[in-house]
């Protein structure tokens, strides 16, 4: 029941968007080439199963990439009958090559091009662990994930990216407010979370001649499995546990889906998206 609700909720964010940016909805019969193929990775749960429902209620064809496929299929499943058909879960560890080539190949096969990656995959890894604590395969475990992981879809996405007729398409990276300022005891992410802003940059310049746009949102207290510890307190920088303000996490899916809808000719290049009243601005 509540990813119904969600999905109803995002369905009316969708065709709010779509109306702003200019998008236009599939239309059976149309001449124009209205259907556009979006991969999501961490599509099974959180910030990306709300984004792969809207998406899906923009008209999007959605590819649900996550490392378990019967979360993905849950998903899928929260879509309405239309979008469903055109939903394909594809169990993806993105921290494996073999994973994402295959990921890769598949949307090519199967629809012969791709419009969106949106990174979003990603693991906070031991928290609460002081740094001279953290083992060596935890912190490996983080940058697999958060940063080899986002490098590898980005790199097969730049390939059918560049080979694709027309040419060009949109990359957006799920940073992090840790990408701004971190957390007590949050090395692994928050180096991650950093790295993956140059990554952006990155991606940014060496897509430009081929049409290729890439925008990051760093986001900050999105009320999901992964915040839930926020409502129960966590760490501040002066050490006391403090209950944290969330937000709801349909609202970042309204701010990519509105990255995702703009022309190439324009970028969101950095967007910032908070619960209001979390300690952020002057963190520590």
């Amino acid at each position: 029941m509540d990813a119904m609700r969600n999905f109803n909720t995002i369905r009316g964010t969708a065709e709010s968007a779509n109306a702003e940016v200019g998008t236009a909805a599939v239309t059976p019969g149309s001449s124009a080439r209205t259907v556009r193929t979006a991969v999501v990775t961490g599509a099974g749960s959180g910030i990306g199963r709300a984004v792969s429902l809207a998406l899906a209620a923009a008209g999007w064809t959605v590819v649900l990439a996550g490392r378990r496929t019967e979360t993905l299929e849950e998903t899928a499943a929260a879509m309405s009958v239309e979008a469903r058909v055109q939903a394909l879960p594809v169990r993806t560890d993105v921290s494996q090559p073999d994973d994402v080539t295959r990921l890769f190949a598949t949307v090519n096969e199967r629809y012969g091009r791709l419009d969106l990656l949106f990174n979003n995959a990603g693991t906070f890894g031991p928290g609460g662990t002081a740094l001279e604590d953290l083992p060596l395969s935890a912190w490996q475990k983080v940058v697999d994930t958060n940063l080899t992981g986002a490098f590898l879809c980005a790199q097969a996405a730049f390939r059918l990216m560049k080979a694709q007729k027309p040419q060009g398409g949109r990359i957006i990276n799920n940073g992090s407010i840790s990408a701004h300022t971190p957390r007590p005891d949050s090395v692994a992410y928050t180096a991650t979370k950093h790295a993956l802003t140059g990554l952006t940059k990155s991606l940014s310049l060496d897509g430009r001649p081929y049409r290729i746009a890439c925008g990051q949102i760093d986001i900050g207290n999105a009320a999901t499995d992964m915040t839930a510890r926020m409502r129960q307190g966590v760490k501040q920088a002066n050490g006391e546990l403090t209950v944290e303000p969330v937000m709801d996490v349909t609202d970042v899916a309204t701010t990519v889906l509105h990255m995702a809808g703009l022309p190439l000719e324009a970028n969101v290049q950095f967007a910032t998206v908070l619960a209001t009243a979390m300690p952020y601005v002057g963190r520590g």
